[in-house]
């Protein structure tokens, strides 16, 4: 193979932090690399300077043979070089087409002196249905953005990429918000347009898709470079090996439960959308004390709408939520967080975190006006700070710095500081919507491990993820959904990943 992409020698430090240090990568034409660490190790900030979005302190990058000098992400883009973002870089409203061209349109003037250009529709969404049909990726250039579903937003951004030329494709975190089948239609355009020649660069903290779909992988550990293999010879246990610095238990040991009494009943509650459409519809079933209930169901089937309805966050139109014998059927997240529920959202950065504030003032969220953190209505800064350094060191949180603003941790330990927070409070109920998305192998073992420690305290926690392998792996019993109803409740010890896959397409078990 001919060689796309060398970067030798990167390194980049923010203040005292070396977020990259003398990093190297080679990429060839056509072929997937899959970039691995932990949260923190510097993937992200690797990929950011070859896009243009952070200037090396040193080091230097060559591009299909040429030193490159890559000042901001317009260079890059010039350059053959696209970058899909883990959060979509979309105008919902706009159509494909409109969002596809946006900043490459070709226009013509509405009359005589016009100064407004206007865009040739019909031209643009030929261009765009000739170039899904070149790369095989099937999209509607007349749908709106915002009426698509992730996965087909995501070809979308792929698509924009494509348009302005990339030949070298960076993918950051691409299926942390995609649906198993989402995600093996994305593995296998990744894997058609390598053979068109263009050169993939993959960050995902998924093994096995790292070893369905790339060549090589080059991993990353406390921003050094550790090394490089080919994917044929690894295994998910060497992968997460060479991230970690250690083994890994990739399966959750855990003995059986020993389930109590209800802590939360939800009977015949209905919900509805943003769009005011039902969304949760007559959906009933309870979690007792000492178990891990599992919601499993391809996104969309109402587990959001759920979650948020239970927690206070949505109010639900009928039904009703009874946490132990106290009815708080729209209540508000205060109430509810005050009667003893632990929520970790699905949303961190909406819903989990205040971006601006501390890493000490997002560990104290939900406890800021209590003792110790608070004396006759004043903050007491002493007690805060020691119980964030104390949760950073028992979470694991990097960099272990109090003080600095929470946007500026990776997404992976943003989603750390909100696990830290409400799993180390006094709870009865731990509301857990995808707890492991977007975080490494290592801190996937030890949010499982500490799941399972609350359900060993006795608490009741209600599980729910989109990942298939974590409801099977860590549940107790399994409520799988289908448009927004409850179709199966199955035994986690017996369920086969066959059994509640078909039920999530809305077949029946005995099928």
């Amino acid at each position: 193979m001919t060689q796309l992409l060398e970067m030798r020698g990167l390194t980049k430090t923010f203040g005292p932090v070396v977020a990259c240090d003398g990093v190297d990568l080679s990429l060839d034409k056509g072929e997937i690399v899959g970039l691995l660490g932990e949260n923190g190790a510097g993937k992200s900030t690797l990929v950011k300077m070859l896009f243009g979005i952070y200037e090396p302190d040193s080091g230097e990058i060559y591009f299909d043979g040429q030193k490159a000098d890559i000042d901001d992400p317009g260079d890059a883009i010039a350059q053959g070089i696209g970058m899909v973002h883990q959060h979509f870089q979309l105008v919902p409203p706009l159509t494909v087409a409109e969002n596809i061209m946006l900043g490459a349109e070709t226009v013509s003037h509405a009359g005589p002196g016009a100064a407004v250009g206007v865009m040739n529709m019909a031209e643009a969404e030929a261009e765009v249905r000739e170039l899904s049909n070149r790369f095989g990726l099937v999209v509607d250039p007349s749908a709106v953005v915002e009426d698509l579903p992730v996965g087909i937003q995501q070809r979308v951004e792929i698509l924009k990429a494509l348009n302005r030329g990339a030949r070298l494709l960076i993918l950051d975190e691409p299926t942390a918000v995609l649906t198993p089948k989402e995600t093996d239609e994305l593995l296998k355009v990744m894997r058609s347009l390598a053979e068109t020649g263009v050169g993939i660069i993959f960050i995902t903290h998924k093994l096995r898709e790292v070893l369905a779909v790339t060549d090589r992988v080059t991993v990353l550990r406390d921003g050094k470079y550790i090394g490089s293999a080919v994917t044929a010879d690894s295994s998910q246990e060497s992968l997460a090996e060479m991230m970690v610095g250690r083994s890994v238990v990739l399966r959750v040991d855990k003995d059986d439960a020993e389930p109590g009494e209800p802590v939360l009943q939800v009977r015949d509650l209905r919900v509805r959308d943003d769009r005011g459409s039902d969304a949760v519809e007559g959906m009933s079933f309870e979690v007792r004390s000492g178990e891990i209930l599992g919601i499993a169901g391809v996104e969309g089937n109402g587990q959001r709408e759920l979650v948020e309805a239970i927690t206070g966050i949505r109010k639900s139109e009928a039904g009703s939520i009874i946490f132990g014998t106290t009815d708080l059927t729209n209540g508000t997240p205060r109430e509810v967080s005050e009667w003893g529920v632990a929520h970790i959202p699905e949303d961190r950065e909406k819903d989990g975190l205040v971006d601006r504030y501390s890493v000490a003032d997002n560990m104290v969220l939900n406890t800021y006006f209590k003792m110790p953190f608070a004396s006759r209505g004043l903050r007491v800064q002493a007690a805060i700070r020691k119980w964030a350094r104390r949760l950073i060191e028992k979470f694991d949180v990097r960099p272990r710095t109090i003080t600095s603003p929470v946007s500026s941790l990776s997404g992976g330990n943003k989603q750390k500081v909100i696990v830290a927070r409400e799993l180390s409070a006094e709870n009865k109920l731990i509301v857990a919507s995808q707890p492991t998305r977007g975080v490494d192998v290592g801190s996937i073992e030890f949010i499982h491990n500490q799941l399972v420690h609350q359900r060993d305290k006795g608490k009741a926690v209600l599980l729910v993820s989109a990942e298939l392998d974590e409801i099977l792996s860590l549940s107790d019993r399994i409520a799988v959904v289908y448009e927004g109803e409850v179709v199966a409740t199955l035994d986690g010890a017996t369920a086969t990943r066959e059994e509640v896959g078909l039920l999530m397409a809305g077949g029946s078990s005995s099928a």
